[in-house]
């Protein structure tokens, strides 16, 4: 007997997908979110991989399923798209740590310092900024200054991270991501113990104490395709547990274990697919940027987009 919940899931599926095709939409969702709001997207991935894809389809309308920020970077590259976040109160805590006046306050503490600005960051920080970089490739971004000090806002994880692989002097900020930072370096042992050959993958946003544990540092784009080249059969990861989803789904034959019970985004999971599909249907929440503070922050993006990539290291 199919239960009244799969039927009201499929049967919003189906209007998302009316909706879509009416409107000419699109659907991006971050590997964080609900696995139904997964399943409804037309792509899934990291925020900046995700608005970069958005520039390649003809839609005239992106929904973002995300926080804050990520529908501020879909509007940034696509300004001719109208762009809708589904739930508003869906933003991010860390971005939200640092303003543009702190930006430039630093600037004056660190005359000559170029600022390098991890993507998490509001578009108003970004149009503050150097260049911008992901956690996937934020070494190589701070690698490809000229300048020895550096400074990196708003992640001071994901600096301290970066300042243990460069000789650069890194001015840090003291933002984070309240998620990741709950994962302990206790739980990991834990873990490790039950599962001795289990390879452990957290985030750089991460604490150092969790770093300095895992067998590989990686971006949730570099976790997925970690987990599918790896031979390991075993995985405890350390990042939001919306990203299990997509791991056990491409990956059956593979066990992965959430590092924490903590690792859990309230933020990401405020988008429901009862959300999507009012966005859709009222066009409602529609994100944008002003024009001046989008080509101030297009231009650190297009600073970082110059460097020559690795592979999938555009994105976060």
């Amino acid at each position: 007997m199919i239960s009244e919940s799969l039927c009201f899931t499929e049967e919003l599926g189906q209007r998302i997908r009316e909706l879509k095709e009416e409107l000419n939409a699109v659907i991006l969702a971050h590997n964080y979110q609900r696995p139904e709001v997964q399943d409804a997207a037309d792509f899934l991935g990291d925020s900046l991989e995700l608005s970069r894809k958005a520039t390649q389809t003809q839609a005239e309308m992106i929904v973002f399923c995300g926080v804050d920020f990520m529908a501020e970077s879909a509007a940034i590259l696509n300004p001719e798209r109208t762009v809708l976040l589904p739930e508003l109160n869906a933003q991010c805590p860390m971005a939200a740590m640092i303003t543009p006046e702190d930006v430039r306050v630093l600037r004056e503490r660190h005359p000559g310092a170029p600022v390098v600005c991890y993507v998490n960051s509001s578009a108003a920080v970004k149009a503050e900024s150097d260049i911008c970089c992901t956690s996937a490739n934020a070494i190589k971004v701070v690698n490809s200054l000229s300048e020895k000090e550096i400074i990196f806002i708003p992640d001071e994880y994901l600096g301290r991270y970066v300042a243990s692989k460069t000789k650069k002097e890194i001015v840090l900020h003291p933002g984070f991501c309240p998620t990741h930072a709950r994962l302990t370096g206790h739980e990991i042992r834990f873990l490790k113990e039950a599962f001795p050959d289990a390879e452990v993958i957290v985030h750089p946003e991460c604490t150092p104490e969790v770093i300095a544990l895992a067998d590989a540092v990686l971006s949730t784009s570099q976790m997925i395709r970690y987990a599918k080249e790896s031979a390991a059969r075993t995985f405890i990861v350390g990042t939001e547990e919306g990203l299990l989803y997509r791991l056990r789904r491409e990956n059956p034959e593979k066990t992965f274990h959430l590092a924490s019970s903590t690792l859990i985004c309230p933020n990401m999971k405020k988008i429901t697919l009862e959300s999507v599909a009012r966005s859709l249907e009222r066009r409602q929440h529609i994100i944008t940027v002003p024009e001046e503070t989008r080509q101030a922050a297009v231009r650190a993006l297009d600073r970082m987009l110059a460097i020559k990539q690795d592979r999938a290291s555009a994105s976060d």
